[in-house]
């Protein structure tokens, strides 16, 4: 007899399975739902495993049940549509090979090996196909292999499944679903009728029950994709799709999907001559078009202004250094991957510089410090050079060279908490100016049951996490803690923004850092005369210049407020006898340092309008003989209202949008309802 027990934390439910029964069998005898969005389809074991619902255990045990709509139930979901995915091109194109296909965020991929790229009517066959086995109902059943030998017998006409089985322990068991856990398993999709094999694949699973449990997914694209993400490696053509427990959420999904669509920083970032890549400068390295160079400086000497009030100091760093440095850092050898290939020069090795810290900390100790002088604060728009796989890049969000707002800051212990604070309460400060709202903090601590991947001084990381969490829990900012997560010299906070298509993403990481200050010797003298340790804080609330614009031109939809916009005002005259005037009024716009120019070119007063809406100019001034003889202006915003005034007072408006960063007329930043 199988029994039920609600656990009012989780909202799910405990079953006890009896031995030699079924999962599935239980889960109908405490009658949970078997179908439908809160349709039960996996289990979860003591372990924290999740199995498969016919998973029968040697001996009485309690499991969670996982329904469909949970996180890990659309994960299970979204893996197994990946299934039939694949199942539906090789019986399209028998000639296809199969790369990987895990869940990803929303939805799900599959990789494969074909002659021709995919075209859009392509995907709709195998769309098709793919509904025609949801609906044969067919059944997901695990198998394990006896060895690894039987294995590549068994998929001897699939190299990249058998490439795996030989990489077995050195795969990132999040990105491949195939191998990863204690056993090499395989996946048989059975005819629900004749139990005859219809497809297989190697996979460690869990799957959903049957295909009819998938009840609403969609294919979106295709792209070409580098084998395990290597442009070493052979290139794959990669489906992309989505899979969601109603067809209400798959709507209310694609409709995010369009709206994201629209709001791209790509696409926007080409039509408003924001920035642009070239290939023969190289991928993932960006040119900033003087638009963009715009935003770039506004959100520059914002930062230095505030930097300024708050006591930091500017410094500037060398773009290579001698590797002697990172063997001091740390980042040799355990980065390296990370970092460009060596230069050398006379004979020794130099690297691009992958970060800012190691830098400053020797600016730090450039020169002897006093108590006195802490907290010592150091701060630079330093450029940093990564190696990001290709297939990791993503216009300016992933690139390999970029630009953080960076510092550090030299302060004693006594110091610490209230300059972590300030540090807290600074990203708060920039972000509810951009109208970002949706924000919270992430904690990550070390696993105390795994501490070979740390450092072993345990005092220093009791300090550490203490100072971190008490400045966290003063900032009255939401924050969540990830255990494991903590860098191996240290914990560390990340700051998460939600976009308003509803992704989230850590736009800065900050830590209080007792370890490195002794790998590098930073010290102080005290009031006692005895020389003591700094604490380091690192911290960098705007992250990089790269990846901060590119999530403001999809949080303001590319109308960014008047004080960030490109141009600033567009002048239009209506007949050209009007120009001298229109030039007038520009000027005294440049003179209070606004951004304007005058579009005195041919064409119609409704184009030239169409045209400056177009470029999501914020303010657009129209000028006629009236304004011309009364030294007026008629100023239309975004709105499309448009507001006569007088020349001084549209001047003194402008400037006071600008001075209060006013959000007035920037793009929709309503956050988008989640699916």
């Amino acid at each position: 007899m199988s029994v039920i027990r609600p656990t009012a934390e989780t909202e799910r439910a405990v079953v006890v399975v009896p031995a030699g029964t079924t999962c599935a069998d239980a889960v109908t005898a405490a009658k949970l739902p078997r179908n439908g969005p809160n349709a039960i389809v996996v289990v979860r074991d003591p372990s924290g495993a999740l199995r498969d619902l016919d998973w029968t255990p040697d001996s009485d045990v309690e499991v969670e049940a996982v329904a469909l709509s949970s996180e890990d139930g659309l994960t299970v979901l979204r893996h197994s549509t990946a299934h039939v995915l694949a199942q539906a091109v090789q019986q399209l194109w028998p000639e296809a090979r199969l790369g990987i296909g895990p869940p990803i965020e929303n939805g799900f991929y599959y990789d494969f090996d074909v002659e021709r790229p995919f075209q859009p009517e392509d995907l709709e066959r195998v769309e098709q196909r793919m509904k025609e086995i949801i609906k044969s109902g067919q059944r997901f059943c695990r198998r394990e292999f006896p060895d690894r030998e039987a294995a590549r017998a068994e998929l001897a006409k699939e190299p990249y499944k058998v490439e795996l089985v030989d990489l077995k322990g050195d795969v990132d068991a999040a990105e491949a679903m195939e191998v990863g856990g204690s056993d090499l398993t395989i996946y048989d999709n059975l005819d629900a009728r004749t139990g005859d094999v219809c497809w297989s694949d190697l996979c460690r699973g869990p799957h959903l029950p049957s295909t009819r449990l998938i009840p609403a997914f969609k294919l979106l694209r295709n792209a070409a994709a580098y084998w395990r993400g290597s442009e070493k490696n052979p290139q794959l053509q990669r489906i992309y799709g989505t899979a969601w427990p109603t067809r209400d959420e798959l709507k209310s999904h694609l409709a995010a999907l369009e709206e994201a669509a629209k709001r791209d920083h790509r696409r926007i970032g080409e039509e408003l001559d924001l920035f642009a890549f070239n290939k023969e400068i190289g991928r993932g390295l960006p040119l900033w078009l003087p638009n963009g160079a715009i935003i770039r400086d506004e959100l520059e000497d914002w930062a230095r202004k505030t930097e300024r009030k708050l006591g930091y100091k500017r410094v500037v760093t060398p773009h290579i250094t001698q590797e002697d440095l990172y063997y001091l850092s740390g980042h040799l050898p355990y980065y390296a991957e990370d970092l460009y290939a060596p230069i050398d020069i006379d004979g020794e090795k130099y690297y691009l510089k992958p970060m800012n810290c190691p830098h400053h900390h020797m600016v730090y100790k450039a020169r002897p410090h006093s108590y006195r002088d802490l907290p010592y604060k150091v701060a630079e728009y330093g450029t940093v050079y990564r190696f990001e796989r290709s297939g990791q890049l993503h216009g300016m969000m992933r690139t390999r060279g970029f630009s953080q707002n960076d510092a550090h800051i030299y302060c004693t212990a006594d110091q610490a908490k209230d300059q972590f604070l300030e540090v807290m309460r600074m990203h708060a400060d920039y972000y509810r100016t951009l109208g970002i709202s949706d924000f919270y903090m992430v904690l990550a601590l070390r696993d105390s049951a795994n501490k070979d991947k740390y450092h072993d001084d345990e005092q220093m990381w009791e300090d550490a996490e203490r100072i971190t969490r008490e400045a966290m829990e003063e900032s009255d900012i939401p924050f969540q803690i990830d255990l494991g997560g903590a860098a191996h010299y240290g914990p560390k906070v990340d700051f998460m923004i939600r976009a308003v298509t509803g992704k989230e993403f850590a736009a800065s990481t900050n830590q209080v850092d007792l370890y490195t200050p002794q790998r590098f010797g930073l010290t102080y003298h005290d009031s006692d005369g005895t020389e003591k340790p700094v604490v380091v804080i690192h911290r960098a609330p705007l992250g990089s210049h790269e990846r901060f614009t590119a999530y403001l031109t999809e949080h303001f939809a590319g109308a960014f407020p008047v004080w960030l916009a490109p141009e600033q005002v567009r002048i239009i005259p209506i007949v050209e006898e009007l120009t001298d005037y229109a030039e007038e009024v520009r000027d005294m716009l440049l003179d209070a340092d606004v951004r304007a120019d005058v579009d005195a070119g041919d064409g119609r007063l409704n184009a030239k309008v169409r045209a400056a809406v177009t470029r999501k100019i914020p303010l657009v001034v129209v000028v006629g003989r009236r304004e011309a003889e009364q030294r007026t202006v008629t100023m239309r915003d975004r709105s499309g209202e448009e507001t006569p005034m007088s020349l001084e007072k549209f001047v003194a408006h402008v400037t006071g949008l600008i001075r209060t960063k006013s959000l007035d007329g920037a793009g929709h930043i309503r956050p988008l309802s989640k699916a």
